[in-house]
């Protein structure tokens, strides 16, 4: 008799890295309205950088905090499930996104009650409604910006993996790793910023969402780089949750798929 699916250790780990990739994801969308400085963030003194003309603070947004742990959990999906796999999470993140966004545009409609208006204005935030609107509904092209930026990004990424793969197979799995993320990146940090800042109402002059999105594709790719002892550490420890037999054989289809 075979094993319950919920018995096999394999649909166990995608099921586990299939939920963390997810709600990175849906969080990092969330979170992305907001634009930090780097320097400030740290207490120390600006850099003073000059990029296309713009100078000051690094900015970036703040779904760039989460966005290294979506490239790890991709690349770790795409060594073990393959194409399919990371198609399958990354449409089902677009689809939990979409989902979250429409009941946050849901809640800003809800009719406040008035004494919760002006619960914050102690804390400096006379009319929490405005605020919260501010913050959730980020407005269609934003959400729009993020969607197909994400799903392009993926989408690219899982292709050049394969592409990297298929030449150099079993090996140098940070050549893979990195590769991918450095052209689906490259697409993803200029294109949601292009849809959401400049198309949109807020119109970016070209010399900021060249500067932003240099600097957030930096940024990335930084931390992409960072994080290769942590996809080896990663790759080893499924193994070893797997056994080697069913993780070779994993990789294996992944690499045929």
């Amino acid at each position: 008799m075979s094993a319950r699916p919920l018995q096999d250790r394999a649909v166990l780990l995608f099921i586990a890295l299939s939920a963390f990739f997810s709600a990175n994801a849906v969080l990092a969308e969330l979170i992305g309205v907001k634009i930090f400085a780097l320097e400030d963030t740290l207490g120390v003194e600006p850099f003073n950088w000059n990029l296309f003309g713009q100078t000051g603070s690094l900015s970036f947004t703040a779904g760039t905090l989460l966005w290294p742990v979506v490239f790890i959990m991709t690349d770790t999906i795409n060594e073990f499930f393959g194409r399919r796999g990371v198609k399958f999470i990354s449409w089902l993140a677009a689809v939990l996104i979409s989902y979250g966004f429409l009941f946050a545009f849901a809640a800003i409609s809800l009719v406040p009650a008035s004494w919760w208006v002006t619960s914050m204005s102690a804390h400096g935030v006379p009319d929490y409604q405005a605020a919260f609107a501010a913050v959730f509904g980020q407005g269609m092209w934003t959400i729009a910006g993020s969607l197909v930026a994400f799903l392009v990004g993926q989408l690219i990424d899982v292709s050049i993996f394969h592409r990297i793969r298929r030449a150099t197979g079993e090996r140098h799995v940070w050549l893979r790793a990195t590769g991918s993320t450095a052209v689906s990146q490259l697409v993803d940090s200029f294109v949601v910023i292009w849809i959401a800042f400049v198309l949109g109402p807020q119109q970016w002059p070209t010399a900021l969402f060249l500067a932003v999105s240099s600097v957030n594709y930096v940024y990335k790719m930084s931390f992409a780089i960072a994080l290769i002892p942590l996809l080896y550490l990663m790759r080893r420890a499924i193994t070893r949750y797997l056994g080697a037999e069913r993780a070779a054989q994993l990789r294996a289809d992944a690499a045929a798929d």
